[in-house]
């Protein structure tokens, strides 16, 4: 192989590769836009028992086309009493079988369906609207993920002959561990255990990998997949960092005992199929499947030994105050200026939407210390609003152009917004939880499962607010502003509900009606607050009338 063929080859093996690793997020970020909310109800509603839990992760994880994207969902649930540690291990060990089970459906090769999918995805993507848009995102994600699998087949064909690529490949073959450990370092730089997988299982189709060397680096992949969850939740609260960190454990611990088993019996390979692509492949889905069926009936143990092994410790002092984004050095040049109010704005959204998910537990039960932690974060907010008001005040001294006065008006209307989510949050929705304490209540199961839907929805509008302040993109602008009217039908026919439960004369809504019915207007009003990130940016780039007045 000389010197141009060789640098041919290896863009050839990268580009396949991108191609691979792009389109698998592609399919997962068109789940996650338009599907989040049914995914995120699912999950909050399977704790009933392990088994059913483990359904669900699995479900999950095959839409979402990642058990990483899963595990995210899973910490914040847990983080904030959503879900017990114990479900929450059973909703990851079924989605590391969901995840081996797309790898199946994917590794298959039909090429009459990758242009009847890229078809159908562009179609839907440039004619439908909404969540349906998404449907063509993930159609088209799943052609390119075919595609890309075609061409590393094409492009690996010269290794199969190749000495060097031989002697390399025969070497993992024999030296397991070394295998193993590529394949773990490979899931974690490409962030996904499935395009990883793919890949070696291609390899080992085509001849160039051992299957042995192959098994090791699934096996790897294994592990590199429950480690990205781990790095990225490493700022979560413990309760949430002990479910990765047990599912850690599991996944990883199940992967080097059995990479040492295959080291010492390689002849059982034999056993999941007939072909070196088809044993590969098989042995993901084995592994993870087996893992669950030992682990479910354990996972209690396991998070109580993790419980026990990583105490919670008390939290020191912070020393460190609190630095303002607001420069008042930089109000001679407007527009550093105004970036400088919008860092600080998104700061006081950060606060609220962490003053979210701490409110809602309180709803079951009343937590002085983190009812007093709220307030506090309340007064830190509207200090920062006084803030920013007086900052841009100072700019608009100056002389400005009609489009940094007008962004400075936008940053001054959220502001405002924001402050009035705050107060949704920290005086409406703290009092009334407070008031259900101090009276003793409790909200019937079917409206306490409504408003924790529906917060759930909130918040998952609320972060999606956050993302399109920092990236200004109008596709999620248009999606968040969409979620508004969303919102508020929801509200509406939740508010139907309850009144329907009046009238049955259920005593545990008629006792709570008030909080019950004040709780969802005070969601829907920190939902109101966050869509208007999207306002300004939708009528930058002309999709939205300035007027709805005919």
């Amino acid at each position: 192989m000389n010197e141009p063929h060789l640098v041919q080859f290896i863009l050839n093996i990268a580009g396949a590769a991108a191609l691979l690793i792009w389109a698998v997020r592609l399919v997962r970020t068109g789940v996650e836009r338009g599907f989040a909310a049914p995914l995120r109800f699912w999950l909050r509603h399977s704790a009933r028992n392990r088994f059913l839990a483990a359904g669900t992760g699995m479900v999950t994880a095959v839409f979402l086309q990642s058990s990483t994207a899963v595990a995210m969902l899973v910490s914040n649930f847990v983080a904030k009493g959503g879900l017990v540690p114990v479900a929450g291990l059973a909703i990851l060990l079924g989605a590391d079988v969901g995840s081996a089970l797309v790898t199946q459906v994917l590794v298959i090769q039909q090429g009459v369906l990758v242009p009847l999918l890229l078809l159908a995805g562009v179609v839907v993507f440039l004619r439908a609207e909404g969540s349906t848009r998404q449907v063509g995102r993930i159609l088209i994600g799943l052609a390119l993920i075919l595609v890309s699998l075609d061409m590393l087949r094409a492009a690996t064909g010269p290794m199969v002959d190749h000495p060097a690529a031989g002697t390399i490949m025969a070497y993992l073959g024999r030296d397991l561990m070394t295998a193993f450990v590529i394949g773990a370092v490979f899931a974690w730089v490409v962030h996904s255990s499935v395009a990883a997988v793919l890949l070696v299982v291609t390899l080992a189709g085509q001849g160039v990998l051992p299957v042995t060397g192959a098994a090791a680096m699934i096996l790897g992949a294994n592990l590199g997949g429950a480690f990205i969850a781990y790095v990225l939740t490493l700022a979560a609260p413990l309760s949430a960092r002990r479910v990765i960190m047990a599912n850690l454990a599991l996944r990883g611990g199940g992967a080097v005992a059995a990479t040492m088993l295959l080291s010492m019996m390689p002849e059982l390979m034999s056993y999941l199929g007939a072909t070196a692509g088809r044993q590969a492949i098989n042995l993901h889905l084995a592994f993870n499947v087996a893992l669950a069926l030992v682990a479910l009936p354990l996972s209690g143990v396991m998070i109580d030994l993790l419980t026990r092994i990583v105490p919670e410790r008390a939290k020191a002092a912070s020393i460190q105050a609190e630095v303002s984004a607001l420069d008042h050095g930089a109000l001679d040049r407007p527009q550093r200026a105004l970036d400088c109010a919008a860092r600080e704005i998104l700061n006081m959204g950060q606060k609220i939407e962490a003053m979210l998910v701490a409110v809602e537990p309180l709803y079951d039960k009343w937590d002085p210390a983190g009812a007093t932690s709220i307030r506090e974060q309340d007064a830190a907010i509207k200090k920062t609003h006084l803030d920013v008001k007086l900052y841009l005040a100072r700019l608009g001294k100056q002389e400005l152009d009609e489009d940094l006065s007008r962004r400075s008006m936008d940053l001054a209307s959220l502001s405002n917004s924001f402050d009035a989510a705050s107060d949704a949050i920290g005086r409406s929705m703290l009092d009334l939880a407070q008031e259900l304490h101090r009276k003793n209540l409790r909200f019937s199961p079917q409206g306490r499962s409504e408003i924790g839907d529906f917060a759930d929805r909130v918040q998952g509008n609320v972060q999606l607010a956050l993302n399109v302040m920092l990236n200004q993109n109008p596709s999620e602008a248009r999606e968040l502003v969409a979620a508004k009217e969303k919102v508020r039908k929801i509200e509406a026919k939740l508010q139907r509900n309850h009144i329907g439960r009046l009238r049955e004369g259920l005593v545990e809504s008629i006792e709570t009606s008030n909080i019950h019915q004040e709780t969802l207007r005070a969601l829907k009003q920190v939902n109101t607050a966050f869509s208007l990130v999207g306002y300004p940016i939708l009528l930058k780039s002309g999709d939205m009338l300035k007027s709805r007045l005919v």
